[in-house]
């Protein structure tokens, strides 16, 4: 039977822990629909361009020569050095179900048209500019894509969150971190290595993850990157239900690599202050990242695509929250008297379980993606 204090204290953290959720989750709310609404603008023909294409130039030249720019009301807009243009435009590409094998630069939307590539442009474009700016109707068809397309994103990072956050590879960890305080101090020092250990965890997973966010949005990505990150999620997916059937088969296994896992526990065990747990959750981090960068790589390259700077970040501090959930709770278990014995027992018995649930979620994300739903 559990203690009324156990139980008391367990509702109070998820209390304190749902609360921050929903906090987090009105501050992406409202950064999602001011972003939004400045971003998408109304009457006008958008023109999207490459810095160094050569079609986007031949564009421009014959729009120059013609005096479309004074003629009509077009809004030049430069993707390769600009993320913001670039996240509009695959929200234009949404809107109007442009082909993925059609989608690039040069390309112009006008109303209920769109056109692609250095020849349909020059030999259409005039036409439709004329009955567009004609039209009483001059809000382009795409006004309605962003706050319509980002919505899906949410249900996506929560999925990739859990699937990381349930990884048995950090419930280990953190078993041994707690092992080694408790054996050399109190169990309010294991509470504060824990709470601490997480928060290096979060800090450093949010700075690893800006980084690559910011990396794969330089510039234009291939077209088919959203392919390659739906395909890559359903990889991951059935790798990790590999192991609920044929768990270590094939070579390899989706947790920290057995070569490593001799230094870790070697790093780990050396712990004996709260303060040296937050420093080492900086590099414990590192040798975590075979186990569960595989959700996290997924999510960060939907986020590329799809959202601005502001909004990723309210993501990313959404995610990491979700990831480490699960070492915040063990810690309090603990501090309130649950063994760590029982703790590991319990990852050993739902080790197979939790590569399944892993691999189903990683599955559905990525058919998600290549769905078009995100």
């Amino acid at each position: 039977m559990l203690k009324p204090l156990f139980i008391k204290a367990i509702v109070g953290s998820l209390f304190i822990i749902l609360t921050v959720l929903i906090a987090t989750f009105i501050i992406l709310t409202v950064l999602i629909s001011t972003k939004v609404a400045a971003e998408v603008k109304k009457d006008a023909i958008y023109y999207f361009w490459g810095q160094g294409c050569p079609h986007c130039a031949q564009v421009d030249k014959f729009f120059e020569e013609k005096g479309f720019y004074d003629k009509y009301p077009i809004e030049k807009k430069e993707i390769y050095f600009n993320h913001e243009n670039a996240a509009l435009l695959n929200e234009y590409y949404d809107k109007y179900n442009v082909p993925l094998d059609s989608r690039g630069v040069p390309a112009v939307f006008i109303g209920d048209h769109y056109l692609i590539g250095g020849l349909d442009i020059p030999n259409e474009f005039e036409t439709l500019a004329s009955k567009f700016v004609e039209s009483s109707n001059l809000q382009p068809a795409a006004t309605k894509a962003a706050t319509t397309k980002v919505s899906f994103l949410l249900p996506a990072v929560i999925a990739g969150a859990l699937a990381d956050s349930v990884n048995p590879c950090e419930f280990a960890v953190l078993v041994l971190l707690l092992t080694a305080i408790l054996a050399s101090g109190s169990p309010r020092r294991a509470l504060h290595a824990g709470l601490l250990f997480s928060l290096s965890i979060f800090i450093s997973y949010l700075m690893m993850g800006l980084g690559l966010y910011k990396a794969l949005s330089w510039g234009a990505l291939p077209r088919f990157f959203m392919t390659f990150i739906g395909v890559l999620a359903i990889i991951l997916g059935l790798f990790n239900i590999k192991d609920y059937f044929w768990y270590g088969k094939g070579g390899f296994l989706m947790e920290v690599p057995m070569s490593w896992r001799p230094r870790l526990k070697a790093l780990i065990s050396r712990v004996t202050s709260p303060a040296g747990a937050f420093f080492v959750g900086f590099l414990v981090s590192l040798f975590l990242l075979p186990c569960t960068s595989g959700p996290y790589i997924v999510i960060l390259g939907m986020l590329s695509q799809r959202t601005l700077f502001a909004q990723a970040l309210a993501y990313l501090v959404f995610y990491n929250i979700i990831f480490i959930l699960p070492m915040i709770l063990i810690t309090l278990a603990v501090y309130k008297g649950f063994s760590l014995q029982q703790a590991e027992e319990f990852r050993q018995k739902r080790l197979r379980l939790l590569h399944l649930i892993i691999g189903l979620l990683l599955i559905g994300m990525g058919g998600v993606v290549l769905a078009g739903w995100v």
